[in-house]
């Protein structure tokens, strides 16, 4: 594949600054870590993809008004450019369906194609706008939108749409998507692409759901929401990362809080004749794996980690055993994994523990976002 040398510029002063720092492997077959680019998005950047020909896309939801854009290209100077244009990413209830509201993540399929997920929010709590909460299918050859899927059927009026994966493959055609819950009653959403026939699952499940009482340390305090008087309230977060087997069988997932990793059967996800009750029979908890955002499978069925208590990198292996691959200070709340057919995995640093909301109204956000990559001895699943 071809790929964009994008550190240079802002990307390479911000290595400079830190040019002391270097991250710790804890095993072979990974790394080193190294800095792709230090992107200038205009906020935080949860989601990341890149397209075959290198070509490097940032998401970054609309948690406020200061969010100008929500959905963007990286260029080789790094800074970042609204995608597809302007005007597409700027909210309007009355164009609901046409318009980029609030892009946790999207993703580049098999077939080329830029699937954007928007939750349809105006800032990070209240209700999704009507209509505007969809799949959204881009032709990046073109660059303009060829396809609509709405999911106005199956958000609830506290949903949260947080992350994607599609399956492309041939005779196949279905995205799965977690719905974190404002409230932590996350979900998953199963989407027939070819028929746009969308089901939300698992919702109340305990796997879906926010633990209560989970403490969560990034940068060595605990992430609560802070308020400008003092106040204090939890973090809720419920089905959050997710990631597809190598075959399609199994999809992984776990809550924002929660240290436990799960993993269902797709085909019950897919099929309207199972109940609930069906669909939960195919739940598996596959055990400990810290707290965590992103998830990403590779082709040898591993599972990576973003550690985002640690500034780290994890596996696990098949066997359930857990390795660190690399940490690295810089990794400040590592989020969205993506995995190239060469080899290279990437991980987004988007800093959400800095945001105004959890540090009493003030953004300690670094503008230069650090995107990382690192070899690894896989491609995707």
């Amino acid at each position: 594949m071809q790929r964009r040398h994008l550190l240079g510029g802002a990307a390479g002063l911000f290595a400079a600054n830190l040019a002391g720092l270097r991250p710790t492997l804890a095993e072979p077959g990974a790394g080193p870590l190294e800095l792709a680019v230090a992107a200038r998005a205009p906020t935080t950047p949860t989601g990341l993809t890149l397209a075959p020909d290198g070509r490097m896309f940032l998401f970054m939801p609309r948690f406020d008004e200061r969010t100008v854009f929500t959905a963007g290209e990286v260029l080789p100077d790094g800074r970042v450019v609204p995608y597809p244009n302007e005007a597409t990413n700027r909210p309007d209830p009355d164009r609901a369906e046409e318009r980029l509201f609030h892009v946790p993540n999207g993703v580049v399929d098999a077939r080329g194609r830029l699937w954007l997920l928007d939750a349809g929010l105006m800032a990070s709590s209240g209700e999704p706008v009507q209509g505007a909460a969809k799949l959204v299918c881009i032709d990046l050859a073109t660059n303009a939108i060829v396809r609509t899927i709405p999911l106005q059927g199956v958000v609830t009026k506290t949903s949260s749409l947080n992350d994607l994966r599609v399956d492309a493959r041939p005779g196949r055609d279905v995205a799965y998507v977690t719905d974190q819950g404002q409230d932590g009653q996350g979900a998953l959403i199963a989407v027939d692409l070819a028929s746009g026939r969308a089901q939300r699952r698992l919702a109340g499940h305990a796997s879906t759901q926010s633990v209560e009482g989970t403490v969560k340390i990034v940068e060595g305090r605990v992430l609560l929401k802070r308020k400008a008087d003092g106040s204090t309230s939890p973090i809720q977060g419920g089905a959050n990362g997710i990631a597809l087997s190598p075959d399609g069988a199994r999809l992984y997932y776990t809550p924002l809080m929660s240290r436990r990793l799960y993993a269902v059967d797709t085909a019950s996800l897919l099929d309207s004749a199972k109940d609930e009750a069906a669909v939960a029979a195919t739940v598996r908890d596959l055990g400990e794996k810290g707290l965590t955002g992103g998830l990403a499978a590779d082709s040898r069925d591993r599972i990576y980690l973003s550690l985002q208590e640690f500034n780290a990198i994890g596996r696990r292996d098949t066997e359930g055993r857990i390795e660190v691959l690399a940490r690295d200070p810089r990794l400040v709340w590592p989020d969205t994994f993506w995995i190239t057919p060469d080899g290279w995995l990437y991980l987004s640093a988007a800093q959400a523990n800095r945001r105004p909301e959890h540090n009493g109204g003030t953004d300690r956000q670094d503008p230069s976002y650090a995107i990382f990559r690192m070899r690894i001895d896989a491609g995707p699943a």
